[in-house]
């Protein structure tokens, strides 16, 4: 297998992010012929305006569709606040809808709520159908985290959470080795 890019995308803008760490951890946890690269411009999106999906893009956007689009894959970890995907989040995807990086993409989703909270997971699912993304469900996993945050060494230091983690990306690489 040729090597696969898989951008990281992180809903949480928190320092000691619970869905930050869980990418990081992903990246450190990768299979040979998985690149996995975190995306860091969540905060410098402009809020979307219909007004401005015009030539010349805003530099933060026309970065972010570029990082997409230089992409085999996306893997998303996002919070969920009040039943909901996060209103930052739900803006750098409101900037995708109208690209043409992101149509058929393949998505993996990871859920790093320690309350098994789903709505956001749900809502997720329901805009990535909307936005043509394929979810790569055997790649998508569940790793009960604190929502206090936590650090990626105490995500690697626990067996079961690498075991998760190593199974969806195994299957991850499986799903892109035929794309």
């Amino acid at each position: 297998m040729t090597g696969r890019r898989v951008l990281c995308l992180s809903g949480s803008l928190r320092r000691r992010s619970s869905n930050t760490a869980l990418l990081k951890a992903a990246q450190r946890l990768a299979p040979a012929g998985l690149e996995l690269v975190l995306y860091e411009g969540l905060g410098t999106l402009p809020l979307f305006n219909p007004d401005d999906e015009v030539e010349p893009l805003p530099a933060p956007v026309q970065a972010l569709r570029t990082a997409v689009g230089c992409s085999d894959a996306l893997l998303l970890s996002c919070p969920e606040y009040a039943h909901g995907v996060p209103g930052a989040f739900k803006n750098l995807l409101d900037w995708l809808v109208g690209s043409l990086e992101f149509p058929n993409k393949p998505v993996a989703l990871f859920n790093a709520s320690g309350r098994g909270s789903h709505h956001a997971q749900d809502a997720l699912r329901e805009i990535l159908s909307t936005m043509s993304a394929h979810v790569l469900e055997p790649a998508s996993a569940t790793v009960a985290l604190s929502g206090e945050g936590c650090e990626v060494g105490e995500i690697l230091g626990n067996s079961e959470h690498c075991t998760v983690l190593c199974a969806a990306l195994a299957a991850l690489a499986v799903s892109l080795s035929g794309a």
